[in-house]
């Protein structure tokens, strides 16, 4: 996801929940309170940015996931997609071109609509009809046509074969929304959602950001989760110094993304008395992109003798500390396919090397250029971690490089006009498969913009790889495709973050509350009470 793009540089972390007064005016009780440094922001731009259609980020994603129905949702613990909204699903056909679901009895939204399997289509198809340029139709741009039978199955018919259609069924982007508050052909301006999931939502507005929502319970809900909490309240933080001074205030008990790498490294150094440290694995990666028609770095044995150059093991360590560890693929350890191609390829970083490199084909040293980052969207870490990459790469004697931020508002847009010929980004998953490390970035129509093509991965290794429903069978295409990457070097990996999950005595499901994709499940937390 682009925030996926995805928001965040090598932590996602759950520090320390405990119970909290809900502090707002929505009613008594006491909720459980959250914290995020997450930054969810309307402007002229993009006045929708929690419209389903629209938002294509980790923190927005995490909001919807709370509110809106998807059909199929990843189940507490990973695996294959379950049914949601949905009875049942499954493919009619054996090359997994006509997927069929049926809906649940008694869906409504939680006005009371009648949720029916018009409204899934409608909503499907809107997301489509918008195409936003930084949205998610290309998660679902490989449907064909969409048909509803009777008062509760629809049924997607796809233009290729896809194994994987099942998972992109679960992300929050397709989930479903009302005719009359959602228009067909434009988005939702605004930070009000409403759908037919656990929760309903109130957003507190200042200025032109959410700087509060409260999560209630929403009675009408008919699904696959079991909700354990009655209200949630998520406090959004401008940094994690900020999130951090209103945990050691008590003015929340659960800190999300994201934590600086000094607060991770100082939970695992100096544990807290009553705080139980719990990490898991990550899927969040952090890569550096290239313009590859840009004239500086065209020529690919520029980005090769980068490859080349670059010390993961070096940023991974000094900034991240034991919170990421060096990747080299796209595709990260953990996932199906997996492999360590740029290694393979390049091996232990080299100046030497890369001066071969450049002098075989002709390259004038020191190549110039600017490498670009975001100042406020990946975390506090992120400046540290491209000052390193310029020094590493100002140091070989081959490059002359600068870094420099801009906030992401910025950023986004000029990265997608094409303004930036070297510019670092990072990806949390759609879904835990190793299409959604691929597909986004080379397929067509990918979410960067990137000019970059191959045809053997659009035409045959991509398609390749969805046909097989046993997703360990798309090995060799995924291996193959991870070494087309290593090779021509439209993406440069860096690195991948792990995650940390700390809870107060008595706090309840903070085990469950987020996965290694840094899905937010607010529903499986409790007082222990």
């Amino acid at each position: 996801m682009n925030r996926k793009t995805l928001v965040l540089p090598a932590v996602v972390g759950l520090l320390a929940p405990v119970l909290a007064a809900c502090g707002g005016s929505d009613g008594g009780g006491d909720a459980i309170v959250v914290g995020t440094t997450d930054q969810l922001v309307a402007s002229k731009d993009n006045p929708a940015p929690l419209d389903p259609a629209i938002g294509y980020e980790a923190g927005v994603w995490n909001l919807l996931r709370q509110t809106v129905q998807t059909l199929t949702r990843i189940p507490r613990g990973g695996g294959e997609p379950v049914p949601e909204a949905a009875e049942s699903c499954i493919f009619t056909d054996k090359e997994n071109e006509s997927y069929r679901c049926t809906l649940r009895k008694g869906l409504t939204f939680a006005d009371g609509t009648a949720l029916t399997p018009e409204d899934v289509k409608y909503s499907v198809q809107r997301i489509l009809d918008i195409k936003d340029v930084n949205g998610p139709a290309g998660l679902v741009d490989n449907i064909d046509t969409i048909e509803t039978k009777g008062e509760n199955q629809v049924v997607f018919h796809l233009k290729t074969p896809d194994a994987t259609f099942p998972y992109k069924l679960a992300a929050p982007a397709v989930g479903i929304v009302q005719k009359d508050k959602y228009p067909a052909k434009s988005p939702r301006d605004g930070f009000q959602v409403d759908g037919s999931g656990p929760y309903t939502m109130k957003p507190e507005v200042e200025g032109d950001r959410i700087v509060k929502v409260v999560f209630t319970r929403n009675p009408k809900y008919k699904g696959d989760i079991k909700v354990l909490n009655d209200k949630v309240e998520l406090k959004l933080f401008p940094d994690a110094k900020a999130m951090g001074k209103a945990f050691d205030d008590k003015e929340i008990g659960l800190m999300t993304r994201t934590l600086s790498p000094e607060q991770a490294r100082k939970m695992l150094v100096e544990p807290q008395k009553g705080v139980k440290l719990t990490e898991m694995p990550g899927l969040t990666i952090s890569y550096l992109a290239f313009d590859t028609e840009a004239p500086v770095v065209k020529d690919k044995a520029v980005r090769q003798a980068i490859a080349q150059v670059v010390d993961r093991g070096a940023i991974a360590g000094e900034v991240y500390g034991s919170t990421a560890e060096p990747l080299y693929s796209l595709i990260p350890s953990g996932i199906t396919g997996h492999t360590n191609s740029f290694f393979n390829t390049y091996g232990e970083p080299s100046a030497a090397a890369a001066a071969r490199t450049l002098e075989k084909a002709g390259i004038t040293t020191p190549v110039t250029f600017t490498l670009h980052y975001t100042t406020d969207h990946y975390g506090p870490a992120t400046e540290a971690e491209f000052k390193a990459l310029a020094k590493q790469l100002n140091d070989s004697g081959l490059f002359e490089v600068k870094a420099e931020g801009a906030p992401w508002a910025d950023y986004r847009k000029a990265q997608k006009k094409g303004e930036y010929a070297v510019y670092g980004m990072g990806w949390f998953p759609d879904f835990p498969d190793p299409d959604n490390y691929i597909a986004p970035f080379l397929d067509k129509n990918n979410f960067l913009n990137s000019p970059y093509e191959s045809t053997l991965a659009q035409e045959t290794l991509i398609p390749e790889s969805r046909s097989a429903a046993d997703r360990g069978a798309a090995t060799p295409a995924f291996e193959k495709l991870q070494d087309i990457v290593a090779k021509d070097v439209p993406f440069l990996p860096i690195w991948q973050g792990k995650q940390y999950v700390a809870s107060a005595e008595g706090m309840t499901g903070v085990e469950w509350v987020s996965n290694s994709s840094a899905d937010l499940a607010l529903w499986e937390l409790g007082s222990g009470a």
